[in-house]
């Protein structure tokens, strides 16, 4: 009889396990679902890249926010945006100045200033070389960036430099200068041509 009781309790524990699985194996589902919604959602809101009519719109905003834009060098690295703004006030009414910083939060010495207006450009364009705070600003238009497109610099040769043998180990002075001999010896060791 007992042996009856343990077989019965068995299948009635493993038909709860399996209940409880399955409703596990649901609530994963659900989540993964509520997941890919989630996913898609925010890829909308980003606006994906693989769309190319959202990405040219948005190369156009951009150039159309450059060109009320200007670039300004040689700001102070104490100056506010508040000041950087008062000094451009008289061109036009200034939108947003951005002062750059680097990955410490020390500004590194230039801005960013927008204006409602593209006539305020030209009119900030006079300001070159004005001061602010004792030093001469340096006022350029804003030059937009075309994404994924870096300048190439090609390494230039140098006239005065000799070819390297690539087999040639590198020229040894002795420390502390002990002389001419151990030197010449080294340069017999390494140099197959002595």
């Amino acid at each position: 009889m007992e042996g009856d009781d343990v077989v019965m309790a068995t299948e009635e524990s493993t038909e709860a396990d399996l209940d409880d699985m399955k409703r596990r194996l649901r609530e994963m589902e659900d989540e993964a679902a509520a997941l890919r919604e989630m996913q898609a959602k925010v890829e909308k809101e980003m606006g994906s890249v693989q769309d190319p009519a959202a990405a040219a719109t948005s190369q156009a905003n951009r150039e159309l926010v450059d060109s009320r834009s200007i670039f300004v060098g040689n700001v102070d690295y104490s100056c506010t945006p508040e000041e950087v703004q008062h000094h451009f006030q008289s061109c036009g009414t200034v939108n947003r100045v951005t002062i750059r910083t680097d990955k410490y939060g020390q500004p590194k010495g230039y801005a960013y200033v927008e204006f409602l207006e593209s006539e305020a450009v030209q009119e900030a364009l006079l300001l070159n070389e004005s001061e602010l705070r004792g030093r001469q600003l340096k006022v350029t238009t804003k030059r937009t960036n075309i994404p994924g497109m870096k300048p190439y610099h090609p390494r230039r040769s140098n006239p005065f430099m000799q070819p390297r043998d690539p087999f040639m180990a590198p020229y040894f002075f002795a420390p502390y200068g002990y002389g001419k001999v151990p030197r010449l010896r080294m340069a017999m060791r390494y140099n197959p041509y002595y």
